[in-house]
């Protein structure tokens, strides 16, 4: 049979494209039945999915914060430990560090020179410092921020520059985790005893640094001297945060 003109210009038409596109386009008429069958399936899975709520986000939920507020920080340590560790302090009640956010971050201390005519000068520093973190879902508990920022200021202090016959030890008893770093530094010609104790209790990181040096003949403290001291205030440091959330 002779094919009509039409029909003729419709083959050559198709063969012309693609074989992709003849397949999708250039099929005969007689499966255009199946075809829009074919073409339905996927007008409706997507009319489906576009109507489908996105899940909404997750926010993760972190364990409060224990701790709410500082202690005054001057006050954190008795005037009886002050006069102890500090004898003739220049100001017994404490001078205050400049803080721009004083219920998270602050800071106090202490020094004086106590004259022990020919016997020389025993010269002493006290200093107490403050951190609190608050819980964050996307920082993590404010206990864990704690624990984080205790571990770098540990590292900090043990990186001390000129520190001689450093020495790191576990305080057990001082809140949830602390521990005493002891050490020797020449300043001003002297030789300085250094105890410095870093403690965690809940979200609140204690820093607590004492040292002193002997004058004009007078010894240097003993390290056991100083770390003792040390202690004994980390532990007044720690009680009084616990007593400032009751």
């Amino acid at each position: 049979m002779q094919r009509s003109a039409p029909r003729l210009s419709r083959i050559l038409a198709c063969a012309a494209v693609p074989v992709m596109l003849v397949a999708a386009g250039c099929s005969s008429g007689s499966d255009s039945g199946s075809g829009d069958k074919g073409s339905g399936t996927p007008d409706k899975a997507a009319s489906s999915a576009a109507g489908t709520p996105s899940a909404a986000p997750t926010t993760k939920k972190v364990e409060p914060a224990k701790f709410a507020k500082l202690p005054e920080i001057c006050k954190a340590l008795s005037s009886k430990t002050i006069d102890e560790l500090v004898p003739k302090a220049k100001n017994d009640k404490g001078t205050a560090a400049t803080s721009s956010d004083t219920t998270s971050r602050g800071g106090c201390s202490w020094n004086g020179l106590e004259d022990k005519g020919t016997k020389g000068s025993n010269y002493r520093w006290l200093d107490v410092s403050f951190y609190r973190y608050e819980s964050d879902a996307t920082l993590g508990s404010g206990q864990e921020r704690a624990a984080d920022n205790y571990a770098k200021e540990l590292a900090k202090v043990q990186a001390t520059g000129g520190a001689k016959d450093l020495k790191t030890t576990k305080a057990p008893g001082v809140g949830d985790q602390a521990d005493v770093v002891s050490y020797e530094l020449r300043k001003t010609d002297e030789d300085f005893q250094y105890g410095s104790v870093v403690a965690r209790t809940g979200n609140v990181v204690v820093l607590l640094s004492y040292n002193g040096a002997g004058y004009s003949g007078a010894k240097t403290p003993s390290e056991k001297w100083i770390t003792d001291g040390a202690l004994k205030a980390a532990k007044e440091a720690v009680a009084a945060v616990a007593t400032a959330n009751k």
